[in-house]
This record gives structure tokens, C-alpha cells and sequence, in this order.
């Protein structure tokens, strides 16, 4: 499809912003759409202060964050997209509000760009069913935070060309992830191997009357884990693992999907983890 040099991403909340963020520092001309241009403004604002933390870490010099900034074009309405060589949708995990998305960016997109969906566990087949074009469809599931998570799959739906794979893993590649290849099946690769095991060790938690703490330090240091199974659940958002394992579990009717009671629990409580400040852990709103 020739070189990409413009992405769309829509949707900006803290999955979609973090994908524009790779993409302005990756040198792509970004456009990011949200619904309301105050939605788009403070993802700018939260994408230009993560910037200015590099810079202030070394990682980063002054004029290429601002060079990175001035890459970011906000728009409320979709037909700005239309001269993207990639899109990458990032809205609600809704299987009905992707599709209505697809469908319509089919209508604006350019025939030749590709349509990607991050989605974590609904069906990119399904996704691209949407469109009558399913061949320029593909998976770029990027895990959270997206800047800071190495890790983006590229999935390759039924349909999709060997094209469209790999401009999405190319695109992958230059965003500074290490992209790999796999095929549409329910939570990929690192979901179906991660929602079972996180979800046994939840059950442990309760089973071996063990505490968080000491459930961490032994698949830390017994497993060689980088980080303990509660503080995982507690980084990725306790809400997000448990809709995660129920999109598996309607799929798959494996036992080990479903979310254990605790689980469902603390997210009914709103007990979700870092971003409201308590999980299995208690954080400081300044560790966020």
C-alpha cells in the first residue's frame, strides 16, 4: 500500500490516547478523533504532559516533544480521517458500536488504508464483517499503558490480506513495540494464556488463605514474574480484567474464564485498581 504517513485513531481515552502518543512520536501526521472536542482536549493534555515527562527524564529532548505535539490534529468529525493510511479504532468494547464505527469509516477512508480494531477480546472477523472490504481489516491489540507496554499483537482475521498484516505490524514496528503475528481466536495470544492464570490466582488468593502481598512475592520470586498477579490486576484496571474474562468465558464456556466472585466484587464496588486509588493495594492518588 505504499508508505504510511498519516494514522487516525479513533477514540481518545487513556487506550486511544496512548496510541496517538506512539504514533506523533513514531513521526506519523496523527489525526485523533473523540465525540467531543473537550474529550479531544484533555487527551491532548494528557498525551503533552506524558511528553513533557520525558523530557524532563532525559528520554526525550525539548524540540522533538514539541515536533511530536505539533503532529496531533483533534477533530469531532470522522470525514477528516479520510486521508489516513491507517486507522486504528479504540472505542468502547462494544461489538455494535465497532461495527456502526467500521461501516461507516468504509464510506470515508480511502479504499487502500487499513482499519484496524484494538480490541481485546471480540472477534476482528466479526468486526470486519462490517465492511465490504474485510480483507483491509486487521487486529492491533495494544496493551495498557500503551506507551509504556512493549507488546502490540497484530491479528489477521479471516479475511485479511497478507498486505494489511503487514503494514499493521510495520506500523507496529516503528511505533518502537515488538509487534508479532497471530490469527483471530478468542483473547489472542497472551489473553488466553493471562485471564485463565490472573483468575487462578485469584481463587489461590482465597484457597490458601494468602495474602496479596505474600501472593505477589511468591510468583515473584518462585515463578520469576516481573510483577506479582495483584499488582497486575491492580495496574490494568480490575473493571477491564473482569469484562475481559467474561468475553472469554461467552465464548469459551472454560470454567477458568469466568471472573472469580471476588473479582466481580471489587468491580461492582468500584474498587478497581490504581485509577481509583484501591485495588488489592492502597495507592496514593499521586501514583495514579
Amino acid at each position: 500500500m505504499g508508505e504510511v504517513r498519516t494514522v487516525g485513531v479513533v477514540g481518545l481515552g487513556a487506550m486511544g490516547a496512548g496510541i496517538a502518543q506512539l504514533a506523533i512520536e513514531a513521526g506519523y501526521d496523527t489525526v485523533g478523533r473523540e465525540v467531543t472536542s473537550e474529550l479531544g482536549e484533555t487527551a491532548r493534555g494528557r498525551i503533552e504532559l506524558f511528553l513533557t515527562r520525558k523530557v524532563e527524564k532525559g528520554t526525550l529532548a525539548a524540540e522533538e516533544r514539541a515536533a511530536a505535539a505539533g503532529r496531533l490534529r483533534l477533530t469531532t468529525d470522522l470525514d477528516e480521517l479520510s486521508e489516513c493510511d491507517v486507522v486504528i479504532e479504540a472505542i468502547v468494547e462494544e461489538l455494535d458500536a465497532k461495527l456502526a464505527l467500521f461501516a461507516e469509516l468504509e464510506r470515508i477512508v480511502r479504499p487502500g488504508a487499513v482499519l484496524a480494531t484494538n480490541t481485546s477480546a471480540l472477534s476482528v472477523t466479526q468486526i470486519a464483517a462490517a465492511v465490504s472490504t474485510p480483507e483491509r481489516v486487521v487486529g492491533m491489540h495494544f496493551f495498557n499503558p500503551a506507551p509504556l507496554m512493549p507488546l502490540v499483537e497484530i491479528v489477521r482475521a479471516l479475511r485479511s490480506s497478507d498486505e494489511a498484516v503487514e503494514t499493521a505490524y510495520e506500523v507496529g514496528a516503528r511505533m518502537g513495540k515488538s509487534p508479532i503475528r497471530c490469527h483471530d481466536t478468542p483473547g489472542f495470544v497472551v489473553n488466553r494464556i493471562l485471564i485463565p492464570l490472573l483468575n487462578d490466582c485469584v481463587r489461590v488468593l482465597d484457597e490458601a488463605r494468602v495474602t496479596p502481598e505474600d501472593l505477589d512475592t511468591a510468583m515473584k520470586h518462585g515463578a520469576g514474574w516481573p510483577m506479582g498477579p495483584c499488582e497486575l490486576v491492580d495496574l490494568v484496571g480490575i473493571d477491564v480484567h473482569v469484562h475481559a474474562s467474561e468475553a472469554l468465558y461467552e465464548k469459551l464456556r472454560e470454567p477458568r474464564m469466568a471472573s472469580p466472585p471476588r473479582l466481580v466484587a471489587m468491580a461492582n464496588a468500584g474498587q478497581l485498581g490504581r485509577k481509583t486509588g484501591r485495588g488489592f493495594y492502597t495507592y496514593d492518588s499521586s501514583e495514579g
